[in-house]
């Protein structure tokens, strides 16, 4: 069986290993490829593995070997599943893989705008603490986390996991969530009646819910101008999920005290962001899923997945 990988850089970047694919048979393992590559890449190839390169119908009707997807990450919609299915062509995902990571980079950003570690941190680098007439000194207010309130849209795996951090920092937690009232409570989650009250009464808001048509601008400038001007708003969901120049417009307005993000509408930002440039918007790039240990347990799951499929058994199917 011939199995290639189309872009496995991102995933496996020269620290891991995709031997445990060479079980199955011949392995070809590409850094990147570009849409016009595809075809030639994938030709004769039974299983074929991507991240972002798209399989639409017209790649399976050229690629008659086909006869598995498998999608190097969660979100799965990089592949034409109804295609997929009429074909007989079966397709996994990796759920649930970068949970903790997701949930920690929340944090990072949330800790970096509170306590402003870097600032500070560059500063005595500059030698302000040595010039300093005293033995503490402070760039920029110092936020405590306890008592205030997290809001969170969506409670899946990693909505769930933020909420048991922010817990653990004292803060009261409310969410947007398909969960029950009572599912809620008994996580210690207030649960809020609609998005427009979690945006007006939170001091940080977490987004974590799935891009779809309804959740497309979900932070607009209507529900920005709900937002008290001393929150703090949190995106490691998708960038579409902010209407990136009404977000840089409140930061330049002084509307919002600060935005972390670590995702973009078009990653890379080849034409440029109006986010890039406010204040008080601090940008990572798409790393959130990135650790060691995630991007491990990634690649073990991918193996998994196909094992299963040459067993004749169904694992994160979609």
């Amino acid at each position: 069986m011939k199995t290639v990988i189309l872009d496995g850089h991102t995933a496996n970047p020269g620290d891991l290993s995709w031997d445990g694919l060479k079980a199955f048979g011949e392995l070809k393992v590409y850094e990147r490829t570009k849409p016009e590559e595809l075809l030639e890449r994938a030709d004769g190839a039974e299983v074929l593995l991507t991240n972002k390169v798209i399989i639409d119908a017209g790649a399976m009707a050229a690629l008659p070997c086909l006869r598995y997807i498998g999608v190097l990450a969660t979100g799965y919609n990089v592949v034409d599943i109804a295609e997929a299915h009429r074909r007989g062509i079966a397709v996994t995902n990796i759920p649930a893989y970068s949970t903790m990571s997701v949930a920690q980079t929340v944090f990072a950003h949330l800790l970096n705008i509170t306590n402003q570690v870097s600032l500070h941190a560059d500063a005595v680098r500059q030698g302000e603490w040595q010039r300093n007439a005293d033995f503490s000194f402070t760039k920029s207010p110092l936020i405590e986390l306890d008592g205030l309130t997290m809001g969170i849209v969506g409670l899946g795996n990693i909505g769930t996991q933020v909420a048991r951090m922010a817990q653990a920092f004292g803060m009261k937690v409310t969410a947007v969530s398909s969960k029950s009232e009572a599912a809620l409570r008994d996580m210690g989650i207030r649960k809020a009646k609609d998005f427009d009250e979690l945006f007006s009464e939170s001091d940080v808001v977490s987004l974590h819910c799935p891009l779809t048509d309804a959740t497309h601008h979900l932070v607009n400038r209507e529900r920005l101008a709900l937002m008290k001007p001393t929150a703090i708003l949190i995106n490691t969901g998708r960038g579409p999920l902010l209407d990136e120049q009404a977000v840089a417009d409140a930061l330049t307005g002084g509307r919002l005290l600060a935005v972390g993000v670590d995702v973009l509408t078009k990653e890379p930002p080849r034409q440029g962001s109006p986010m890039i440039s406010a204040p008080r918007c601090y940008i990572t790039p798409h790393i959130a899923w990135a650790s060691l240990a995630a991007r491990r347990r990634l690649i073990d799951i991918a193996i998994d997945n196909v094992a299963a499929f040459m067993q004749g058994k169904e694992l994160n199917r979609i």
